[in-house]
């Protein structure tokens, strides 16, 4: 099955047409060429870009000297109300020093003492879904938007979604979704600090609420660690790692902003990948019957961490999720010095665009680019591709430091949705791509849903 992208635009349009549908939807403003380019060079009257997908020079640009090209701040500009400084938008040594607090929280094994919240959460989401399953369609990512909300309160501070702050902060999130832009002035003009960006007043407004819900979230949890009484999930791990040079650990401001990346990376990203994975099988039912064939048996809330494993099928639709739908679908960086590229001459504050979007379906380095095939995964010419041509995370010192996590979470919501779950695509509800802050459906995912037959209630096991 081929998997739906959105038509390219034209190849010339005028600067004013292209911001129009940038500001609308990244992906449809860029044209058809990016998919077999090597390199493309962007003009305006204020700065150049060139987006990126020849592997040596990706190399280059994430691994062997990411220092000298770091983040831009064009798209941070859009980003900024919301996540200040975070370890997402900053550079040098302040991103170095949020690096060294930040990664001991996802190492292998803090993922593994997180999985247990990480069933709960599928377990919640299964009965949420349940009553729903006879009605005709159902939109899927407002249900994967909620799961994977639902992991990351569990997994960071302790509670289901169904608590008070926690479904305060999911709702405002959504609402902020909806009200950012991903262009503004900043991300054109090289405007001082003082100077306005433009932002809409919703998108502050919304911006602003969250960050008080957070920070009455993080100022709770700061009480609770010096009373002793604090859980040990992640931001207790976070807020309590004393940065090993300096000592010193995060202030309630600087967790603030981290945990508001957590909810962009950790949530949005998140209920993207399912969504697309889910219609990916409901349009491909062979392949989704394969994959309940291969959960047989396994009781999705008790079985252990070392479990995942042994679910390879389910792992890899949700890797060609990933790849066919990356959440993230284009990075910036700026150039730091010139440098001499494929015969072009890049100059010092070039905008260097990474685009996992056309990287993924690239036709020089995929095998049927556009197909939905999670069997690629495991033949062995899919290796290079994989190698040279697959950054759902970014890659480098930068790669996304709960890409692991990510990866647990997905294989274990999507084996909890199927397993109990039979989805059938709506060839009247074709969905289309579009990017703002993450790759979503412009009118969301539509499926029918119905339990499986013969599915025995307790096999998934009660909700916690």
């Amino acid at each position: 099955m081929q998997a739906p992208k959105p038509a390219a635009r034209a190849e010339k349009v005028s600067l004013w047409r292209y911001l129009q549908l940038f500001r609308r939807d990244i992906l449809s403003a860029q044209p058809a060429r990016l998919y077999r380019a090597w390199m493309a060079e962007f003009r305006t009257p204020f700065f150049r870009s060139y987006l990126v997908n020849d592997p040596e020079i990706l190399r280059e640009v994430l691994s062997e000297r990411p220092e000298d090209f770091p983040k831009s701040d064009r798209i941070g500009e859009g980003l900024r109300p919301l996540l200040g400084d975070s370890v997402f938008l900053t550079n040098g040594e302040t991103w170095a020093r949020q690096r060294r607090i930040i990664d001991p929280a996802f190492e292998r094994g803090r993922v593994k003492e997180s999985f247990t919240d990480m069933q709960a959460a599928a377990a919640n989401a299964v009965d949420r879904l349940a009553p729903r399953a006879a009605a005709d369609l159902v939109e899927i990512e407002e249900i994967s938007a909620h799961a994977a909300a639902d992991v990351i309160f569990r997994t960071l501070f302790s509670v289901p979604i169904e608590d008070a702050i926690a479904g305060e902060v999911f709702t405002a999130f959504r609402a902020h979704q909806r009200s950012q832009p991903i262009l503004n002035l900043g991300a054109f003009l090289p405007l001082p600090r003082w100077m306005p960006r433009g932002h809409r007043r919703s998108t502050q407004e919304t911006a602003q609420h969250l960050r008080r819900l957070i920070t009455e979230l993080t100022e709770a949890r700061a009480a609770e660690i010096a009373a002793g009484r604090a859980p040990q999930d992640l931001a207790t791990k976070i807020m309590t790692t004393p940065d090993p040079e300096t000592g010193a650990c995060f202030s309630t401001e600087e967790m603030v902003d981290q945990v508001a990346i957590f909810f962009l990376a950790g949530h949005e990203t998140s209920a993207s990948a399912l969504a697309w994975a889910l219609y990916l099988l409901a349009a491909a039912p062979e392949v989704q019957d394969r994959v309940r064939a291969e959960l047989s048996g396994l009781d999705i809330t008790t079985m252990a961490f070392a479990d995942l494993s042994r679910l390879r099928l389910t792992r890899d639709v949700y890797r060609e999720a990933l790849r066919l739908y990356p959440p993230v679908p284009m990075m910036v960086r700026e150039a730091r010095a010139p440098r001499c590229w494929r015969d072009r001459v890049i100059r010092k504050g070039a905008q260097v665009v990474l685009s996992p979007w056309h990287l993924h379906r690239h036709t020089r380095l995929w095998a049927d680019p556009d197909g939905f095939d999670p069997d690629r995964w495991a033949r062995e010419e899919t290796r290079e591709s994989q190698r040279q041509a697959y950054m759902p995370f970014s890659a480098g010192p930068r790669v996304c430091p709960g890409a692991g996590f990510a990866l647990a979470e997905g294989t274990l919501l999507l084996a909890a949705l199927i397993k109990q779950f039979a989805f059938e695509a709506d060839p009247d509800h074709v969905p289309i791509p579009e990017a703002h802050l993450t790759v979503r459906a412009r009118h969301g995912i539509w499926l029918r849903v119905r339990p499986v037959e013969d599915q025995s209630e307790a096999a998934l096991g009660p909700s916690r």
